[in-house]
C-alpha cells in the first residue's frame, strides 16, 4: 500500500495500531511528529523519512505540527510487508535525514535521484533500513531529459507520478504517459527502467520508483494488520481488544502528541 496523504493542522493520526508490516514514511513538504507506547519520538522534517517495523504490535500517533506558515503537510507513507517469519519480532524505528540521503545526478544535468534505498546512476544508499529489500528512489527530470536504471530481476516494482507527467517504456518502441497522481506496475520479467520528458513540456516530472522483493507469501489485510491468513488478522484483533501478546502496553496509554484528538 502506498498512501499519498494531505493532512492540515488540527488533523492527524491519532492513537492506532499496527501489526505484520513495516511502514516507510517520507515527509515532501511540511513535518510530522510521532509517538509510541513505547516511549519512543520523533520529529520528521521535509525530506527525512522514517522506517518503522510493527512487527508482534505497537500502537502510535502521528500528527502535524502547528507551523503557522504551514497550510499542509503532505507525504507518502509506503506499507512493506514483513516475511512470515519475521512478524513476531519487536518492533523498532530507523530514521533517515534528508542530509544523509545521497543525491545522483545524470551527465547531461536534467536528471537527479535522492537515492533513499537501492541504487541509481551509480550512487549506492546509504544503507538497507527495512528487513524486506526494498529500493526506493526519488527521481526529477527535466524537460528534455530521461532516466535508465536497472533493478533486480524478478522483483515487484511500480513508480507513482508525484507531479508533471512523463513517458515509460522502452527506448525503442511503444511507451506509456503517465500524469501526476497515477501510478504505472512493471511486469516482473523485466529488469531495466526507462522514462523521459518530452522537449516541449513546460515542467519537469517528479516520481517516486520503488521496487521489492517478492516473499511468495500469502497477504491478508485488514484496517492496521497485515497477515498471512485470516487466523492471523482474527489473532490480532483478539490480541489488541485484550492487551496481550505485544499490545500490553497500549492499556490506559495516550500519546502526548494528539492534542486531545482521538
Amino acid at each position: 500500500m502506498l498512501d499519498h496523504f494531505f493532512v492540515t493542522p488540527g488533523s492527524g493520526f491519532s492513537e492506532h495500531p499496527h501489526r505484520g508490516q513495516e511502514t516507510i514514511t517520507y515527509m515532501l513538504s511540511g513535518a510530522m511528529e510521532h509517538e509510541d507506547f513505547t516511549g519512543e519520538k520523533g520529529l520528521l522534517n521535509q525530506g527525512d523519512l522514517q522506517f518503522m517495523t510493527a512487527g508482534r504490535g505497537i500502537v502510535h500517533a502521528e500528527m502535524p505540527t502547528t507551523d503557522p506558515d504551514v497550510s499542509v503537510n503532505i507525504g507518502m507513507q509506503l506499507w512493506v510487508d514483513l516475511p512470515a517469519e519475521l512478524k513476531d519480532v519487536e518492533p523498532r524505528y530507523r530514521d533517515l535525514r534528508k542530509a544523509e540521503i545521497p543525491t545522483a545526478t545524470s551527465a547531461d544535468g536534467k536528471t537527479t535521484v535522492r537515492v533513499i534505498s537501492g541504487r541509481a546512476l551509480g550512487v549506492d544508499s546509504l544503507k538497507e533500513l527495512a528487513y524486506t529489500p526494498v529500493w526506493y528512489l526519488d527521481v526529477t527530470i527535466q524537460p528534455g531529459g530521461k532516466f535508465e536504471e536497472n533493478i533486480p530481476s524478478k522483483w515487484n516494482s511500480f513508480c507513482y507520478v508525484i507531479s508533471g507527467k512523463a513517458r515509460f517504456g522502452p527506448i525503442d518502441g511503444q511507451n506509456q504517459v503517465v500524469e501526476e497522481f497515477n501510478n504505472l506496475i512493471w511486469d516482473t520479467k523485466g529488469d531495466r527502467v526507462f522514462a523521459s520528458v518530452d522537449d516541449d513540456m513546460e515542467k519537469e516530472v517528479r516520481f517516486i520508483l520503488l521496487a521489492g522483493l517478492p516473499l511468495q507469501q500469502d497477504i491478508v489485510q485488514y484496517g492496521p494488520f497485515v497477515a498471512t491468513s485470516q487466523e492471523g488478522i482474527n489473532k490480532a484483533l483478539s490480541d489488541y481488544r485484550s492487551y496481550s501478546n505485544g499490545f500490553e502496553r497500549a492499556r490506559g496509554w495516550v500519546s502526548g502528541i494528539t492534542g486531545g484528538l482521538h
